[in-house]
């Protein structure tokens, strides 16, 4: 008999099994929700194979101007995101952004109840389709409110998860009120310039991560108070993106790619399908002039080349800049990347020497990821771990101490 490989159970079922050799769904019952929820159901105007692709999102609703803002997120991402969730069965969810409604589906699996869940987003209309797919698919106990997600739902707290599926720069103060004590919260951090999904359990008042991973998020809305961006070129053809904690000022960074060019190999290969991101991850940790360069795909690589032209980390001093490039090597194995890093400037040697310092570093031990502790703003210097990220509402520091992350 023939075994139909098209159906959406058989599609579903190919679904979770390509996310699991990613490494994603490894909790036993993120695995099962996942091969239980019929995603499909929620993104009726997508085909079946686009519903079940294991690594591409839906775009379901836009703004005006073309920008994705709302979606169903990749398969693999979502199992991503529960998998450092933890939920438990009769936890009291918090999701912010509520997409399709997709995920609460799963999060109402995860905890046995849907009147367990509650969901918000700032778009009717989002909330609406959201609303109509929860119905449909026998999740109508679950609470989808139309708000801004930065409030959460206080009527409903306290939550022990709270998950945010959009981007936030900062954590609001909602989010730490309305978290129980001992809860877990997953959300698209931002810092850097970069983004990453982190996993923080609530100890003594701070934030404690166990889980940091690599992600990409629309952009919480009305979020955008402490990262900043602007043009370095007078055609604004490639830009910069800083926190507002950082001494960076884009006006004596005007004409810098005019000044001579300086660039150094680390001596650090990787091979085409191996991921370099853990780099800036690192830096973030270690050097606080870390920001992101991004160049417009028509710019010349005599201009600025950096190894991935719209996010790409590099360091700022001054009038100085280095970033992350890279350049092909033919090896007895095949083809092989070296990493290194191109400056311009007046401390533009010392800027791409520091640059590859950063990536020989993190070379020694790729798969290391740092501990991410959020405290509130109002904590004083001497009761922090480390110099802190300062943003709004925390105060974040990383650190590769163990004895320092544990001891918190």
């Amino acid at each position: 008999m023939e075994t139909d490989t098209t159906s959406p159970d058989a599609l579903r079922a190919s679904m979770v099994d390509k996310v699991r050799t990613m490494g994603h769904a490894w909790r036993s019952e993120v695995e099962r929700v996942l091969r239980q929820v019929p995603r499909h159901e929620f993104v009726p105007e997508a085909d079946l194979e686009t519903a079940y692709h294991s690594w591409k999102a839906v775009i379901t609703h836009r703004f005006e101007d073309g920008a994705s803002l709302s979606c169903a997120s990749a398969p693999y991402v979502v199992a991503m995101m529960l998998d450092q969730l933890d939920v438990q069965p009769g936890n009291r969810v918090l999701e912010i952004g509520a997409g399709t409604g997709y995920n609460a589906a799963l999060l109402s699996e995860l905890t046995g109840d849907a009147e367990n869940v509650t969901t918000i987003d700032i778009d009717a209309d989002v909330t609406t389709q959201a609303s109509r797919a929860l119905q449909t698919t026998g999740y109508g106990g679950v609470r989808v409110v139309t708000g801004d997600g930065a409030a959460g739902v206080p009527e409903h707290a306290p939550y022990d998860r709270i998950i945010a599926t959009v981007s936030p720069w900062d954590i609001p103060e909602a989010w730490w009120n309305q978290l129980a004590p001992g809860g877990r919260i997953v959300l698209p951090l931002r810092w850097r310039g970069q983004a990453r999904s982190v996993a923080f359990s609530e100890q003594e008042g701070r934030l404690i991560s166990d889980s940091v991973e690599l992600c990409g998020f629309v952009y919480l809305v009305g979020d955008d108070e402490g990262e900043r961006s602007a043009p370095i070129t007078e055609d604004g053809t490639v830009g910069l993106h800083w926190d507002r904690d950082q001494a960076v000022d884009p006006s004596v960074l005007k004409g810098v790619f005019d000044q001579p060019r300086i660039t150094a190999w680390s001596g650090v290969t990787i091979a085409g399908d191996e991921s370099h991101d853990g780099l800036w991850l690192h830096m973030t940790v270690t050097d606080s002039r870390t920001c992101r360069v991004n160049a417009q795909s028509d710019v010349s690589a005599d201009v600025c080349d950096p190894i991935a032209p719209l996010r790409s980390p590099a360091l700022v001093e001054g009038g100085s800049l280095a970033y992350l490039t890279s350049r092909r090597q033919e090896t007895e194995n095949g083809a092989r990347w070296e990493l290194g890093a191109i400056g311009n400037g007046p401390a533009a040697e010392e800027l791409t020497e520091r640059l590859c310092d950063e990536i020989r570093a993190w070379s020694s031990a790729r798969d290391k990821r740092p501990t991410v502790i959020a405290y509130p703003a109002d904590t004083p210097d001497n009761e922090l771990a480390a110099t802190p990220i300062e943003k709004a509402h925390s105060r974040l520091v990383l650190t590769f101490d163990d004895k320092l992350s544990t001891a918190m």
